[in-house]
């Protein structure tokens, strides 16, 4: 599903009009959300996850394809067009892992076949094996998170994900917003990782509470990607080295 998402600019914690009136995103694409703690970073995936109409404490609006959403569209839990993915996600239902994912799939009219990939992709994500069988509610943070990435990518409709800061969330971040941004939704992601920053083609730039910065990423910066991807790739594999109790050399 193609979609445009326009964020139209309001003011800042001061009340003074965004320097950004208007940014446009498009399917697949990714974009990441920058700035220091308290800069309005969280208020501004809100406003996108809320479809603001002006309504908000920002002022700031949310257009699809150049429109307006309405009360209806807003509230509407199963045809939502926006999926949000944070560092702190919890399953509440006690149910198996094959069961949620075959439910999900039914209420989306969605093959069950799709359960398998959903399950592999997630066990690219995380270095801890997810089996069919296991509860929700046994899942570590690092395995629920690489399973509703998956799980967004591969079965959701909704055509933007909101990502949240989960450099710290135990899963291949690198690997997570390729899977989702393939799948051809607009993927937003808040972020202090230099890495996630640089791996979206723009980045947002937030002071103050309003968006005050729109940067394109350079050349310079996507050869410094592919070697922070390196370093991060090394760093996971020492991760995984350690806790097998193995040793670390020079």
């Amino acid at each position: 599903m193609n979609i445009e998402l326009t964020i139209v600019g309001g003011v800042d914690k001061k009340g003074t009009k965004e320097p950004i009136e208007g940014l446009s995103l498009v399917s697949g694409e990714v974009v990441s959300i920058v700035g220091p703690t308290g800069s309005g970073k969280t208020t501004l995936i809100n406003d996108i996850e809320q479809l603001a109409r002006g309504d908000t404490s920002t002022r700031r609006k949310v257009m699809l394809n150049h429109s307006l959403q309405d009360q209806w569209s807003r509230g509407d839990t199963r045809n939502k067009p926006v999926a949000q993915l944070s560092q702190n996600m919890h399953f509440l239902a006690d149910m198996r892992v094959e069961e949620f994912l075959r439910m999900h799939a039914r209420s989306r009219g969605k093959d069950p076949i799709l359960v398998d990939a959903v399950i592999e992709a997630a066990n690219l994500l995380t270095g801890e094996p997810i089996p069919k069988c296991s509860h929700l509610t046994t899942l570590s943070g690092g395995q629920s998170r690489a399973l509703m990435a998956a799980d967004i990518a591969i079965i959701s409709d909704s055509p933007i994900v909101l990502i949240d800061e989960i450099e710290n969330a135990g899963i291949r971040k690198q690997e997570a917003l390729r899977l989702l941004a393939t799948s051809g939704k607009i993927v937003v992601v808040v972020t202090h990782d230099p890495l996630l920053a640089l791996l979206a083609s723009r980045r947002v730039v937030m002071a103050e509470g309003g968006m005050r910065k729109l940067v394109d990423r350079t050349n310079d910066e996507v050869n410094m990607c592919s070697r922070l991807a390196e370093i991060d790739e090394w760093l996971l594999a020492l991760r995984e080295t350690i806790r097998d109790g193995g040793l670390v050399s020079a």
